[in-house]
């Protein structure tokens, strides 16, 4: 079996729930077997992007055989004379592994988690972000308004009516935006802010809901300690990446000096960037996004790290289905798995880019028994929601319900 065909493509999210496009990739074998894979990567132009994905299957993979997965992670992750981590390769890299992952459970006749040590979970446990919960999320939407995001009576509100859909947990990040420069130390205002928040939600949901409290990183480790402190009366499951992933030696300071469990991961690729978290104790819950973290298989032994050091996993959904699908296979196959994010109820735009929706029950996702990753893309709908616009990376989308 080897691999003779490479398609890709940029689709415009219609819902902006989950970004505001999704990178999608199909590869086909000479015996034409189709797998989906997908990319986290928001660095370039996402038509750029795609065209890289392109390349690096060029040189690494087509011709060859997809169940080759170590071979094809070392020829790109060392790729330019590099070995080392290098998030935009590893976003490509990750969309075809997990392509190959699709390809290789179809020929199997098996789900993916059946290949990777077998079914531990039958359902699994899932959280939304407060998205609104009617119309399209774009930057004109929330500047200068009230939503949900910036106030307690309506995030309240939501919180409520997700938790009434069968949700157990919700996340929110109220905090002030994401900033490209350094750790700051947030204004009492933001502070006064996500306190009311998570006051209001937990007095809304009282003890049927976890409240995951997000940020992007956006603290120096003394600014997170005094936003912690605010908040640790209400008794989130987490605090999510207080301070930038750069030096996880500053999240330990953070996780050292408050009780609500730190989470972090979303913008971490392969194992070597998450030994450095487990090794200095900066988190006890792991977020890869398998659209960026190194696909399936470098996830796995991710996980697995962690589990040596009592260390959760959740894994991050900030894309299309594939990821998600992905993030399914994976998680059903882990004894550390906490919980999984959803966009909503994988229901709207991300539904209708599947042949067949992601089973979600009661606050959990059903693992699929088809074979592969349990999912097959519409690719009629793809090809009626091309991407035109410009990249947003530093939207207010991203900003304010991102990652």
């Amino acid at each position: 079996m080897k691999i003779k065909d490479v398609k890709t493509w940029v689709v415009a999210n219609e819902a902006g729930f989950g970004g505001p496009y999704f990178i999608f990739v199909k590869l086909t074998t000479d015996g034409n077997v189709v797998g989906y894979g997908e990319a986290y990567n928001a660095t370039f132009d996402p038509h750029l992007t795609a065209k890289l994905i392109e390349d690096c299957a060029a040189r690494y993979l087509v011709g060859r055989d997809p169940h080759d997965i170590e071979t094809f992670f070392r020829n790109c992750y060392s790729s330019g004379f590099t070995q080392r981590p290098d998030v935009t390769m590893m976003g490509c890299f990750s969309a075809l592994e997990i392509a190959c992952w699709d390809i290789i459970g179809k020929e199997a006749g098996k789900p993916v988690y059946k290949l990777l040590g077998g079914q531990v979970h039958e359902r699994l446990r899932t959280y939304t972000y407060l998205y609104p919960k009617s119309g399209s999320v774009v930057p004109a939407d929330l500047a200068g308004t009230k939503n949900v995001y910036n106030d307690p009576d309506m995030a309240a509100a939501t919180a409520l009516e997700y938790v009434k859909e069968g949700f157990n947990a919700v996340k929110f990040d109220p905090a002030g935006p994401y900033t490209i420069y350094d750790g700051h130390q947030p204004r009492l205002i933001d502070i006064d802010l996500s306190e009311r928040m998570v006051k209001a939600v937990r007095e809304a949901v009282g003890t049927r809901a976890d409240i995951l409290f997000g940020t992007h990183g956006q603290f120096t480790a003394s600014g997170a300690l005094r936003m912690a402190r605010a908040l640790e009366k209400y008794d989130p499951l987490w605090f999510e990446e207080p301070v930038p992933p750069d030096m996880p030696e500053v999240m330990a300071q953070v996780a050292r000096g408050t009780s609500i469990p730190i989470a972090t991961g979303e913008r971490l690729t392969t194992k070597f960037e998450f030994a450095r978290v487990i090794e200095m104790r900066a988190a006890t819950i792991l977020q890869p996004d398998l659209g960026r973290s190194g696909g399936i298989l470098e996830t796995k032994k991710i996980a697995a790290m962690a589990e040596a050091f009592h260390i959760q996993v959740a894994p991050h959904c900030y894309c299309g289905p594939i990821v998600a699908a992905a993030n399914i296979q994976l998680a059903t196959t882990l004894p550390n798995f906490l919980i999984i994010e959803a966009i909503k109820q994988f229901d709207g735009f991300h539904e209708t880019l599947l042949e067949k929706k992601i089973e979600w029950r009661d606050g959990h996702v059903i693992p699929s028994k088809e074979p592969g990753l349990g999912v097959v893309l519409n690719e009629a709908i793809l090809d009626d929601y091309p991407w035109s616009g410009p990249q947003l990376h530093l939207s207010m989308v991203e900003q304010v319900i991102g990652g």
